[in-house]
């Protein structure tokens, strides 16, 4: 029997982000205080619905120098005390032909289908930017698109919008 998974971007939905000239960048402080409030609470519904929860997320600031791979890693380890995560998958390279993983690509979330036995058409993607809802829909999930209002491209037709990533999990329970 095929699972299903809810895939989660990181910084925007996991985490606050820093906006800089409207728009979205990592936080510099990767701490407790910068989780997203309630989200913990709303995984845990998920999880009493059998969801799989596994986090999709671009890293490049550690190939490109602006963070280390320690501080990711550290800061992914807090994530999995305090949120019921079942996976974290990264991408650390910079976007080229010849990266399968970086979103929009779907690699990620290919790639944990076939790790984890994931129907994706059963499965959604929720993240704040274009290469997020990219990303689930290549792979044939329901990209929910959680709209900040960002200075930058927007998504090409999102299966669901909403204004915050609470929002988002409350879509997806209503719809299981």
């Amino acid at each position: 029997m095929e699972r299903r998974a809810v895939f989660l971007d990181r910084d925007g939905i996991l985490n606050r982000v820093e906006l800089r000239d409207g728009k979205p960048y990592p936080p510099r402080e990767l701490t407790r205080e910068i989780i997203t409030p309630g989200i913990g609470p709303a995984l845990a519904c998920l999880k009493q619905k059998d969801f799989l929860l596994i986090v999709a997320t671009n890293q490049p600031d550690v190939v490109t120098g602006k963070q280390s791979r320690a501080a990711l890693e550290a800061f992914h380890a807090l994530l999995k005390t305090l949120l019921p995560l079942d996976e974290i998958r990264v991408c650390m390279e910079l976007d080229s032909p010849e990266c399968r993983c970086y979103k929009p690509k779907p690699g990620m979330l290919l790639d944990a289908a076939k790790a984890h036995g994931i129907d994706l058409s059963a499965s959604y993607m929720i993240g704040d930017r274009w290469r997020d809802v990219g990303a689930g829909k290549a792979a044939g999930c329901f990209s929910i698109f959680v709209d900040y209002g960002y200075h930058e491209k927007r998504p090409d037709q999102p299966d669901a919008v909403v204004a915050d990533p609470l929002a988002a999990i409350d879509f997806v329970l209503s719809r299981n």
